[in-house]
């Protein structure tokens, strides 16, 4: 029994001690995943496995894996900072493989991309057909970027020559029927306020309502649970 609670133990400290360390590297860490950060991630988890299964390692040794890997990938991010030109080498470069809408065949060779994979990233891009394409650029992370011709843009508010107009920010005031008191007050509003409204909705609690939104322009959204 002994061994199971000790078991329960390190897998909460690992867990603990592995979400410290991904807030101490940033979100950009779990956002632009680059090969360099994906091998280092693989890392970290049979660093961690390893020590949780061997006998003869406990929370110490444990935390000294995650300690390490977390001081490699800082140190790492720290000489990216200082030393540009490292930045290719561990984090990647972007390449372009359509140019002023002529697709760059050694470039998508030299990235293993063939044509499937090119019009995947395309269509989630919104964009179903290469005539749309003036550039197309692989990022570090493998995402794909894309700049469409000016005839296939949408038109903006400056070339349609309207006056600029205010785009707030909705802000959530209830998630999951739970009242984000926080948000309400930064909102200007207050928690009766929300309450007298949602009622003029027809709900009779925060607790009916799935999601709750404000903006000053167009006052509370709602939606109830289905």
């Amino acid at each position: 029994m002994n061994g199971y609670v000790e078991i329960i133990v390190e897998v909460i400290f690992g867990f603990i001690g592995l979400f410290l360390l991904t807030k101490i590297l940033g979100k950009t860490q779990m956002n632009q995943i680059t090969p360099f950060d994906f091998i280092a991630a693989i890392a970290a988890g049979e660093l961690f496995g390893n020590a949780l299964f061997d006998p003869e390692a406990g929370i110490p040794e444990i935390a000294v894996a995650i300690i390490t890997w977390g001081i490699l990938m800082l140190v790492i991010e720290k000489i990216t900072q200082r030393f540009k030109r490292t930045r290719g080498f561990f984090e990647g470069k972007p390449s372009v493989i359509i140019s002023r809408g002529e697709i760059q065949y050694k470039d998508m060779k030299v990235n293993k991309m063939d044509f499937n994979q090119l019009m995947h990233q395309l269509r989630s891009n919104n964009v179903f057909s290469l005539a749309e394409v003036d550039y197309a650029i692989i990022e570090a992370d493998g995402s794909l970027s894309v700049l469409k011709k000016s005839a296939y843009q949408t038109p903006t508010r400056s070339d349609l020559e309207l006056k600029d107009q205010a785009n707030p920010l909705p802000v959530s005031f209830i998630l999951d029927g739970e009242i984000i008191e926080d948000n309400v007050i930064n909102g200007g509003k207050t928690v009766e306020w929300l309450k007298q409204e949602i009622t003029k909705q027809g709900f009779d609690s925060a607790s009916d309502v799935a999601y709750a939104e404000w903006t000053p322009d167009n006052g509370l959204f709602t939606r109830a649970y289905h």
